[in-house]
């Protein structure tokens, strides 16, 4: 096969960094966001934020008798280079206002002795500077729990009560293995019996387990240790008052109706119970408000904060989008270094200044792209879901991704770019972007309903519906029918499930 050369014309498409970047920006979150810019401020000398040298400047222009103040009257005595009589009247003057005893050093000092043990210091309440944490009150006092480095678990708040009991070391080992078995929602998951084959103790008896594992489950928070839902709720209830109303009812229904109880048969309940109406609606009230994982009442979860990009305002009868100022910093180049650039310069500073000022103004640019880009999405997701600000999700218009790219001229792909993790602050709420986008239902006079208005009617409906007799999925596909929305009875049971709403035979109360 003879080799040979030949010449051919083909386009292709080839992302610029500029491009990448910009299409990094705009799907960061606000927290990614504020993360990326940092790390651009500590990495390019060329960056700067606007806010922080406009900052120095107007405390540099401050009349008084702060240390700005006072290092501008030093650089200016220096300059005009005072006599030698006037330094010596100002040094002087300077010496008479600190004590000779404050600066005299006792000359048998011992080597091992500390500053406080020679000179007095003042109080610590007189001070309380941006230093001071916020778990250290007035006293000087150092609050241990406002400085924990991790979250509280159940597990530690096990050990803490029991290393306040008084359990000999074998018991303390046995209950130390029992509490590693025991799951954040405070069930144990492993048969005591095997606990027998993985402590190596000698003449170790399930007896003896069983002692120490109810004194586990005598430990705060109530039911914890548990092996199932039926013995947590059981030991709640034997440890409220004997005094409290339907605690008798309710340990006989936990006891020995808790299938009947988990079915929600209230008839089978009244069958075997013999108990009126309301002695029975008391003791199933007290069984609810129990808690079914009580791990949950210790963990200590940080919460996760949501931090919008845009704010939606109504004012004079007109929504307004704005960016949120707090994430947005102001960012520019820095004017000496970029001064310091020479043109004709090809050394290595040279160049290293010429590459971090470009790369600053691209990042510059794509920040500015970026939120443009956000704010015209938003925008026009106000104005096309108008009726939802001013009526509620009663009022949700069906939505989709290309409706937004078509009427902005932009791409589908950076449509779902910016509505990723992107939130917006309005008086319904703080709600994603995504969260206006959803799928329509056909209804009777031709047009199309939102499946979020869909949730809402369904969510009204069951608000409203007779606790003795609640609404079955059929029935409420029905009223929606009577309202023109043809939704199928599987539908209002795939949104009821979203929406973490029970069936109608467990949502039946007397």
């Amino acid at each position: 096969m003879k080799q040979s050369i030949q010449l051919r014309l083909g386009q292709q498409l080839t992302m610029t960094p500029q491009l990448q970047q910009a299409i990094k920006l705009l799907q960061l979150s606000t927290l990614d966001l504020q993360r990326e810019i940092q790390e651009a401020l500590e990495s390019n000398l060329m960056l700067e934020t606007a806010e922080e040298d406009d900052a120095d400047r107007d405390g540099a222009g401050r009349d008084g008798t702060g240390r700005e103040h006072a290092a501008e009257t030093a650089n200016e005595l220096s300059d005009h280079e005072l006599p030698e009589r006037q330094q010596a009247q100002a040094d002087a003057a300077v010496d008479a206002e600190i004590p000779a005893e404050a600066s005299a050093l006792p000359e048998d000092l011992a080597v091992d002795s500390e500053w406080s043990d020679t000179y007095e210091s003042e109080p610590a309440e007189q001070y309380a500077g941006p230093s001071a944490s916020p778990g250290t009150g007035a006293s000087g006092d150092i609050d241990l729990y406002a400085q924990q480095s991790r979250p509280r678990t159940l597990r530690d708040h096990l050990e803490w009560q029991l290393n306040l009991g008084h359990l000999g070391p074998r018991d303390h080992l046995i209950a130390e293995a029992l509490i590693d078995a025991i799951d954040a929602d405070g069930y144990l998951r492993l048969d005591p019996a095997e606990l027998i084959e993985t402590l190596n103790l000698e003449d170790l008896e399930l007896d003896e387990v069983m002692a120490v594992l109810h004194a586990i489950q005598a430990l705060d928070p109530p039911g914890v240790g548990a092996r199932d839902p039926r013995e947590c709720l059981l030991l709640q209830l034997r440890q409220l008052p004997a005094e409290t109303p339907h605690r008798a009812n309710a340990l006989k229904i936990c006891d020995s109706l808790f299938d009947a109880l988990a079915r929600n048969d209230l008839d089978e309940l009244r069958r075997h119970t013999k108990r009126s109406d309301h002695e029975l609606g008391g003791a199933l009230a007290l069984i609810r408000s129990l808690q079914p994982r009580p791990g949950s009442l210790i963990s200590d979860h940080r919460p996760d904060y949501l931090i919008p990009d845009v704010l939606v305002r109504k004012r004079a009868g007109v929504w307004q989008v704005e960016l949120n100022p707090e994430t947005q910093p102001k960012l520019r180049v820095n004017e000496d270094y970029a001064k310091l650039i020479r043109r004709a310069d090809d050394g290595a500073e040279n160049l290293c200044l010429k590459t971090h000022l470009q790369e600053a103004r691209w990042f510059i640019k794509s920040l500015l792209s970026r939120n443009d880009t956000v704010l015209r999405v938003a925008a026009k997701i106000v104005e096309l879901q108008r009726d939802f600000f001013d009526y509620g999700e009663e009022a949700m218009r069906p939505l989709i991704l290309r409706d937004v790219a078509d009427s902005l001229e932009l791409h589908e792909s950076t449509v779902s770019r910016v509505t990723t993790q992107k939130y917006m602050h309005t008086p319904r709420g703080t709600l994603e972007f995504k969260y206006f986008f959803s799928s329509h239902v056909g209804t009777a006079s031709g047009g199309e309903c939102s499946s979020t208005a869909i949730r809402a009617f369904i969510r009204k409906l069951v608000a409203a519906e007779t606790a003795s007799k609640p609404l079955s999925d059929s029935k409420i596909a029905g009223i929606l029918s009577e309202q023109g929305i043809n939704v199928a009875r599987r539908t209002v049971a795939k949104y009821r499930e979203a929406m973490g709403i029970p069936p109608s035979n467990e949502r039946k109360r007397l």
